[in-house]
């Protein structure tokens, strides 16, 4: 999701796409995009002009009940974003005010938005470098938005001003982030007295190679570095057997050697502990099978969680609150955190979102406003995927008591 900033952005990126249409157009390279009021655009210009005016904004109710997807859990309460719908007025002034030089100058911009339904990523960003909002899922869409001849002289009667040829649009959607924080309680560590999940077999084998479940250690939600990883199908045995590992954040897939003595219906392989090549994620997984003489065979692809292991934690026990209560963490974090990627920290109920991070680091600093007094267990989020806080190898299973804080 965006900041605040996300509006300047969008103003920004359409008026990048106004000038470049206008160059494009030997009888328009004196053309001016402007950003005025409509009263005091034109401010003695005899210029080709363009004016782009955010006349008015208002809120998408589709995005007004819910978190956005990925930032919460179930069981967990989020903030509905700011989702904002920006409608901007576009106003064509022809040289020494010639009509026919507008009409011109309002086809061209209008052809060009016509055309140019989605602002992408790179044009975002380069308008506005400061922003984020080429990080949101939804795409910003660009619409005309027809207003009646009734309308369309409210808003020239408001502006004070003589009307001049002008075309309306309308963008959407803009997300902004909320600042209040979301709410997670702590997982639940089991359910019943024997409850063992469900258990589902088939009968039909198909006759190409398959995953159909990979299992990490002690059948933990996620992965970390340095797991040895079950897969289970068929057809899984060759000469050669490379596991696959591929991210979104990632230029080129990880690809890894299975482990000696896999059979046909089950494979081992290891994620190598190396912090700096493996990014916090989902990531997607599948086998690659080589055999003398035949070709390579590529087996479905299956999700797979690589969690945050929080491998640091400064200060040590107890952390003294400053006089104005407020507590600071520094976390050692394995995989190092990518720029661009949220991270947060979940103290007992409660997130805090951590400091900027330019660049690739495995230190993340936490400011925790008003912080709590007590013990508290932690998690660290990253991008949706939470920290091992429940240790698995016992039984019951209980809370990992390394991952505790005392704030005094």
């Amino acid at each position: 999701m965006s900041a605040p900033s996300a509006i300047a952005a969008v103003t920004s990126t359409l008026r990048n796409l106004l000038t470049n249409a206008a160059l494009e157009d030997p009888e328009l390279l004196d053309t001016t995009v402007t950003t005025q009021p409509p009263g005091m655009a034109r401010n003695g210009n005899d210029a080709n002009q363009l004016n782009l005016f955010l006349y008015s904004t208002s809120i998408d109710t589709a995005f007004s009940n819910s978190p956005m997807p990925g930032l919460t859990k179930n069981g967990e309460s989020g903030v509905p974003p700011l989702a904002l719908v920006l409608k901007y007025l576009i106003t064509a002034y022809g040289r020494n005010n010639n009509d026919v030089n507008g009409h011109r100058l309002m086809g061209r911009s209008m052809s060009t938005l016509h055309d140019h339904p989605l602002l992408g990523k790179a044009e975002i960003q380069a308008a506005l470098p400061d922003s984020d909002l080429h990080n949101q899922i939804e795409r910003v869409r660009i619409t005309h938005n027809v207003l009646s001849v009734d309308d369309m002289s409210k808003l020239w009667t408001s502006f004070q001003s003589e009307y001049r040829l002008s075309t309306a649009y309308e963008v959407s959607v803009v997300l902004i982030e909320s600042t209040r924080p979301a709410k997670t309680p702590l997982p639940v560590l089991r359910r019943g007295e024997s409850d063992q999940g469900i258990t589902v077999q088939a009968d039909l084998i198909p006759p190409f190679p398959a995953i159909a479940t990979i299992v990490p250690p002690n059948h933990q939600p996620s992965s970390l570095l340095g797991d040895t990883l079950i897969l289970n199908g068929h057809h899984l045995h060759g000469d050669t057997v490379t596991v696959r590992f591929s991210h979104p954040r990632l230029v080129d897939p990880i690809d890894i050697t299975a482990l000696a003595g896999g059979t046909d219906k089950q494979i081992s392989v290891q994620i190598p502990n190396n912090p700096s090549e493996w990014v916090v994620g989902f990531y997607t997984v599948e086998v690659i099978i080589q055999n003398a003489g035949e070709q390579d065979r590529t087996t479905n692809v299956l999700p797979l969680p690589l969690a945050p292991r929080i491998i640091g934690i400064i200060p040590p026990n107890p952390i003294v609150r400053d006089v104005s209560g407020r507590a600071t963490l520094t976390l050692t974090s394995s995989p190092q955190v990518r720029p661009g990627q949220r991270a947060t920290l979940l103290l007992g109920d409660r997130e805090v979102i951590a400091e900027d991070h330019p660049t690739q680091t495995d230190t993340l600093i936490f400011t925790v406003d008003d912080a709590p007094v007590g013990r508290h267990h932690i998690r660290l989020r990253i991008d949706g995927i939470d920290s091992l806080l429940i240790d698995r190898s016992v039984t019951p299973p209980a809370f990992d008591s390394a991952m505790e804080v005392i704030i005094t």
